[in-house]
């Protein structure tokens, strides 16, 4: 289960500064970060010049790291799809990602593929919203970084006011990360659960 909002907010703490702070985390240094400061003030960067498209990794399907025969981190699976979580823990209680399993983007999914991922993003969100102190799942697709086609599900705890909103993100990168065995036991519910419904859970307990 889970951590409580108290929880979290003892460990966070328990870490801080004197002035209650985490370290800034590295999305602060990004070319994209969109604010600095400035004579004391936060302000927005200027906007870059008009530049071309930077290539995304697995372009063509050339050198695409998703496409990995052995994909490390997957929990569930079925011929189609698969769902993961990050190589290491983050801030919020839980971020996993669906990619389906051949080299597709979003556009590039047709009518059933395109009905199975609307089918399989309402379940996910039902299955994580529906875990002890979760009181969200953020679904978001981005795609700047890659090809292939990767949803990401992201639990934020309930009763954390700050986090609420699109800043929950940026607080994933910012919390120090909450206890591996809690972590572990909710990826574990969370493929249970979906294979319910249909394909299969991969991740174990042991």
């Amino acid at each position: 289960m889970a951590e409580s909002a108290e929880q979290v907010h003892a460990r966070v703490m328990a870490v801080a500064d004197e002035h209650g702070r985490v370290p800034l985390p590295s999305v602060a240094a990004w070319d994209v970060f969109p604010w600095e400061v400035v004579d004391g003030a936060l302000a927005s960067k200027r906007l870059a010049d008009p530049a071309a498209e930077s290539p995304r990794e697995g372009e063509d399907g050339e050198g695409c790291g998703i496409c990995s025969t052995e994909p490390a981190g997957v929990l569930w699976v079925n011929d189609r799809w698969r769902l993961k979580h990050l190589s290491e823990r983050s801030g919020l209680p839980l971020v996993i990602i669906l990619e389906p399993v051949e080299h597709l983007d979003l556009d590039d999914l047709d009518d059933a593929m395109a009905a199975e991922y609307g089918l399989l993003a309402v379940r996910i969100a039902r299955i994580v919203e529906g875990l002890p102190n979760i009181a969200r799942c953020h679904v978001s697709r981005i795609g700047d970084g890659a090809e292939h086609l990767h949803i990401w599900f992201m639990a934020r705890t309930a009763g954390l006011p700050s986090i609420r909103g699109s800043f929950a993100v940026d607080w994933d990168d910012i919390l120090p990360p909450g206890p591996e065995d809690v972590w572990r036991a909710d990826l574990l519910a969370v493929a249970q659960a979906l294979a319910s419904y249909d394909g299969r859970a991969v991740l174990t307990d042991d």
